[in-house]
């Protein structure tokens, strides 16, 4: 679990595809799922080291398993703190990095009765890692909040620390410098499914599907990090 903090900088702007998916069924209730696949080849370019020398793992788990497994260390954790780790008890969570067949993914998701109660389930795996190595919590300089009321979606995400959001700039700004003749593959994805016809879509770079019930939007991840409001979104249903 330690490389998701170590590497994830490094894997977010360099050689990462990450693609949000969100389902909502007719009812409003529905399931969100984050996958991010590490590409290989764009690491090795980076001079990083060879994904053989890393540890083969598989394992998938639900939040609840954690807080009830590292239950000693939930305990000593700030009321606040618990309260956040219950937040995303039923985040469920597939890490996996083989490194003979040279595959390195994790995927987080979960299920939802109403969007709006949808964790940051990008900060699961990061939670997961502090309650299990009894790290501390630092809180993200954001957060990401969807809404549905039976007619119109939105995503938006919203900066809540400038000055960390500030700090993490000039980190991309100079890594990019460093990586600018890489060629490099990242790409952020949002794939939404919806129970009826799409009538309008905020973002005209999205492609609507031959029913109208559901989008693909692509962006380039690095672009997404440095202008997060780039992602946000609002859908409108017939």
């Amino acid at each position: 679990m330690k490389f998701i903090s170590a590497f994830l900088l490094l894997i977010l702007l360099t050689s990462c595809t990450i693609t949000e998916t969100i389902i909502i069924n007719p009812d409003g209730t529905g399931n969100i799922e984050v996958y991010s696949l590490r590409d290989e080849n764009s690491v090795m370019q980076l001079g990083k080291n060879s994904p053989s020398s890393e540890k083969f793992i598989d394992t998938i788990f639900v939040f609840q398993d954690y807080i009830t497994k590292y239950q000693e260390t939930f305990v000593r954790f700030s009321k606040s703190d618990q309260a956040l780790f219950q937040e995303h008890s039923n985040v469920k969570m597939h890490v996996k990095m083989d490194p003979i067949q040279m595959e390195n993914f994790n995927i987080v998701s979960c299920d939802f009765k109403k969007i709006e109660e949808v964790p940051n389930v990008y900060e699961s795996l990061r939670l997961a890692s502090c309650l299990k190595e009894n790290y501390t919590i630092v809180k993200p300089f954001y957060k990401i909040k969807y809404s549905f009321d039976g007619v119109t979606f939105r995503r938006n995400l919203i900066i809540t620390d400038q000055e960390k959001f500030d700090e993490r700039m000039k980190e991309v700004q100079d890594k990019k410098k460093m990586f600018s003749n890489f060629k490099l593959k990242q790409s952020y994805v949002l794939n939404y499914y919806f129970p009826r016809k799409i009538k309008s879509v905020s973002n005209e770079k999205a492609v609507i599907s031959a029913d109208r019930k559901s989008l693909s939007l692509e962006f380039q991840l690095s672009d997404c990090v440095q202008n997060p409001d780039e992602t946000n979104l609002e859908v409108i249903l017939e």
